[in-house]
């Protein structure tokens, strides 16, 4: 797969999670319940002890981890695709963290939550897919 497919999918992903992660900050600070049709636990999940971390909205952070990947997705080059990649790790790591906590300790599942979390697992694949990859090689 060549690199301008993987930064293609890579923004895709992107743009998908910056909605998700969005909503989910503006449904913090509105202060109003989640649309929740599918699971029907965000607004349990949304307001339990593990949706902030020092006092920030774990929404807010997953904004901030999109924006970051966003921004080393523009910028070509290898620091680039390490920062993206890196980010996305971290930000898998987290989702896994979180949705365990879903699951197990919360008895909730939030539908955005899950989205995100594969949004961000399917980028942790693209990114350091994207890193690890051979550069691409002009053919003559």
């Amino acid at each position: 797969m060549s690199d301008r497919a993987l930064r293609t999918t890579g923004f895709v992903l992107v743009v998908l999670g910056l909605g998700i992660a969005g909503y989910l900050v503006y449904v913090h600070y509105a202060d109003i319940n989640p649309i929740c049709n599918i699971a029907h636990g965000c607004h349990k999940v949304q307001t339990s002890a593990y949706a902030k971390l020092a006092g920030i909205p774990v929404a807010l952070l997953g904004l901030i981890g999109y924006v970051v990947i966003l921004g080393a997705l523009i910028f070509d080059g290898e620091i680039g695709r390490m920062i993206a990649a890196l980010t996305a790790l971290v930000g898998f790591g987290f989702s896994m963290y979180l949705t365990y906590r879903e699951l197990f300790t919360i008895d909730a599942i939030c539908q955005w939550c899950v989205g995100s979390a594969i949004l961000m697992t399917g980028l942790a694949v693209v990114c350091t897919w994207r890193l690890l990859r051979e550069p691409d090689t002009m053919v003559a």
